[in-house]
């Protein structure tokens, strides 16, 4: 009976292993602190970008009306 036991035991948490793996998370992906930064700085560049080429057509367009 033990040995029974014992096999079905094994099976049984091989089963619950494979079927963990198989499950997705709803958490999300690490990312790391080096990472989170270079995403930060390349955004904060994007936007510094973006200040830059609205205030060129601003000026732009303020000297044509005037």
């Amino acid at each position: 009976m033990n040995r029974k036991k014992k096999i079905n035991q094994t099976l049984k948490s091989k089963l619950k292993k494979m079927n963990a793996k198989l499950q997705n998370s709803s958490k999300p992906k690490y990312v790391s602190k080096a990472e989170r930064a270079a995403i930060a700085a390349k955004e904060a560049e994007a936007n510094l970008a973006e200040d830059s080429d609205e205030c060129n057509t601003d000026s732009i367009s303020n000297s044509e009306t005037k």
